[in-house]
């Protein structure tokens, strides 16, 4: 039974991946929930707590204090294994590998051993049932907690990684919120809050599901928050590839990203709203990002 995850049917849900440290994002996202009405018990993040900025512990105990549902990430399990490395699946030597060793570092030497442990307590995935569909909420995918899917993953890629008793993963790790349809399931990633998503803007993302009549909609939501503050903070301890990333929105390194994404670096994400099942409403992306919300059955 999931213990770890029961939002009351009485409210929408709120997903959200990638705090990465950014205490100042965190905050802002809580008062959003807040204003939305959405309480605590229906907030749930994918993972990666801990990572790119400068408040490791207290991003961490927010979500003790507040009794967050989260599922356990590459940091987490990392941090919590006392392993070298942030275990994110970056290829060795790259650009991406390098930049990481450094704030891994920094995240490990500050972050207590009571998080340590919490963190290997994590659940790997959770299922839940809500607005009279079945959930999971994954970090990279149910079979591979490191993966990336990215918007421009092709149909079998996504299709491989839809458990057949589920009608809609919650995913993160990428970094990018995407949203596409496969037959009839639905895969969502709602992005991250702890850092923009290379799109050369500020914004970090979210999403929150409501329950309308018949369908579920789902909505990618920008979020604003103090990146000047955040950013100083990780100048302050030397993390500054990272902390520049916050105030111009683009990634200090993109190897990690598919062509596809790389070519759409720099270009503002906008989001309109997903309907499940298919039919219950308008589905899609605006024009102008078409691929960073590709809906398509196969």
């Amino acid at each position: 039974m999931n213990t770890f995850f029961q939002p009351t049917p009485a409210a929408p849900l709120l997903f959200f991946g990638g705090p990465y440290s950014n205490l100042e994002a965190l905050l802002a996202l809580l008062e959003r929930a807040a204003e939305f009405g959405i309480p605590d018990r229906n907030l749930l993040c994918t993972g990666d707590l801990v990572a790119y900025c400068a408040d490791p512990q207290a991003v961490v105990d927010v979500f003790r204090a507040r009794n967050l549902a989260v599922v356990q990430g590459n940091c987490e399990e990392s941090l919590g294994t006392g392993s070298d490395d942030c275990g994110c699946g970056f290829d060795p030597g790259s650009a991406c590998d390098v930049l990481s060793a450094q704030w891994y570092r920094y995240a490990s030497a500050n972050l207590d051993l009571h998080s340590r442990a919490w963190m290997r307590g994590l659940p790997a995935q959770i299922a839940f049932s809500w607005g009279g569909r079945r959930w999971l909420a994954v970090h990279g995918t149910s079979r591979q907690q490191n993966r990336f899917l990215f918007a421009s993953a092709n149909k079998a890629q996504l299709a491989a990684e839809l458990p057949q008793d589920t009608d809609i993963v919650v995913a993160g790790h990428c970094g990018i919120p995407f949203t596409r349809r496969v037959r009839s399931q639905l895969w969502h990633n709602a992005g991250v809050i702890g850092m923009p998503a290379n799109d050369g803007t500020r914004r970090v993302w979210f999403s929150v599901a409501e329950e309308r009549r018949e369908s579920i909609v789902i909505s990618t939501r920008a979020l604003s928050y103090d990146a000047e503050s955040a950013s100083r903070k990780m100048q302050g301890e030397g993390l500054c590839a990272y902390a520049e990333a916050l105030l111009s929105g683009l990634w200090p390194s993109t190897d990690v990203l598919p062509q596809a994404e790389q070519t759409a670096g720099g270009v503002p994400l906008a989001f309109d709203p997903v309907h499940y099942p298919e039919g219950c409403g308008r589905t899609g992306a605006r024009a102008s990002n078409l691929f960073n919300s590709e809906v398509e059955s196969i």
